[in-house]
């Protein structure tokens, strides 16, 4: 029989297998996370006939002659490169912008994927869209020790925050150096409202008052005092004892200490002043000629909060943040990363997953961001790589391939023809 059937063969098996993984890539143009694929071919071992020769007795060396025996695939790899995104909206939706996936449990294996379309079940638990619960970190009270081993991240409902008393206010603003409009005044005094909690959680509101001395008499050459004196008074009107400092504002801004650790009601090196019961940061107070609006900027403290909502926001590190009833917000836990040595060594074990293998290497967990891994976008998924254009041309080839082939079994199937036609 001749040798040209079976090549004949070998390439219609091997363009088939083309046709198949070409098909199935367009088949999953649409499948979020899904990575293409495409084949590659080797030639098949040659038949000797005839041995190269080397040059001896004046005489030239001579080449191997040997015939092929066909084709085969050598692999079918994949496509691992970035697909693009669609913007969904929706907190469970992550999308890796760079390198890793994602690390989910099926029973007591780990299984790695880039489709990120994740929710919280009825039991609080992070699941895919087939049910494998996402692994990373729970957090306890608001900390993620990444150090740990990857679980099932759980969404706490119900969980709460217990109430804080506020220690530190930050004022931001200018206080004007302009006179008063009153030219009777003889001290300007601006008030701010701050509200506060105690330590049960109730909010209260006390009034920082700044106060600086005017000069009666003064004209367009006096220089205006730039040393302010502060006060607090409580809820009633009433000032708290010893809750007093002093504010220089001599070169437009604050004037702060040298030491960590200056006198009551002054300002140590960060700007800061504890008056009171409270630590007041005026680092950023001003005092320039214009209006005044110097104001509150941030308070701490709280009011007692549970969690009783499943909103939440997903960080770039892959942080899962929660809402609380107090609008305080949490971060309740953080998704794992995995990356590879050898992406091209995991195998496909369907619902858009893969296993490592022993040519893949192990999984090198981490944080999203970190170590080379990408960074995690919140509220939209990976598209498949899968290029139309490309996949209809490898449509064209394998067809042709498979059309040529048969040729060569038709041809062959003639020629025997020709052979027994020799006997009549």
């Amino acid at each position: 029989m001749l040798r040209s059937l079976y090549s004949g063969i070998s390439g219609l098996h091997a363009h088939q297998q083309m046709m198949d993984v070409t098909g199935n890539n367009i088949a999953n143009v649409n499948t979020v996370g899904y990575k293409s694929a495409s084949v590659q071919f080797e030639d098949a071992l040659s038949q000797m006939q005839g041995a190269a020769g080397s040059p001896q007795g004046g005489m030239g060396g001579t080449n191997p002659s040997q015939v092929g025996l066909g084709v085969r695939v050598a692999g079918i790899t994949s496509n691992f490169s970035q697909g693009s995104a669609q913007t969904t909206g929706k907190s469970g939706d992550m999308m890796i912008q760079g390198d890793g996936f994602f690390v989910t449990r099926s029973g007591n294996e780990q299984l790695y994927t880039r489709a990120g379309s994740f929710f919280f079940d009825g039991n609080g638990t992070l699941v895919t869209t087939t049910g494998e619960p996402v692994q990373g970190w729970t957090a306890t009270d608001g900390v993620v020790n990444t150090q740990g081993q990857p679980g099932d991240i759980k969404m706490p409902l119900g969980a709460t925050i217990p109430p804080a008393k506020t220690s530190t206010i930050t004022l931001k603003g200018n206080l004007t150096s302009d006179y008063p409009e009153n030219k009777l005044a003889t001290e300007d005094v601006v008030s701010i409202p701050v509200k506060v909690f105690d330590d049960k959680g109730a909010t209260s509101t006390v009034t920082a008052k700044f106060t600086r001395t005017i000069d009666p008499n003064r004209d367009s050459t006096t220089v205006p005092d730039t040393t302010w004196d502060i006060q607090l008074y409580d809820p009633d009107g009433n000032a708290i004892s010893g809750a007093t400092g002093e504010l220089d504002l001599t070169t437009g801004k604050a004037i702060v200490s040298a030491t960590d650790s200056p006198a009551q009601g002054e300002l140590d090196k960060d700007g800061n002043a504890t008056i009171g019961d409270y630590k007041l940061n005026l680092s950023d107070i001003t005092m320039y000629s214009g209006q005044t609006d110097a104001r509150v900027f941030s308070t701490d403290g709280q009011t007692a909060g549970a969690l009783t909502s499943l909103a939440y926001t997903v960080s770039d590190t892959g942080e899962i943040v929660g809402v609380y009833s107090n609008g305080l917000k949490q971060t309740l836990g953080q998704v794992a990363m995995a990356t590879f040595k050898n992406v091209d060594g995991l195998e496909k074990v369907g619902n858009s997953q893969y296993r490592n293998t022993v040519n893949s290497g192990y999984a090198q967990i981490g944080q999203p961001g970190t170590a080379g891994m990408g960074q995690v976008i919140s509220g939209a998924l990976e598209m498949s790589n899968v290029d139309l254009a490309q996949e209809f041309t490898n449509l064209v080839v394998a067809q042709r391939g498979f059309q040529a082939n048969s040729k060569i079994i038709t041809t062959s199937d003639e020629l025997l023809q020709e052979l027994v036609s020799m006997k009549r």
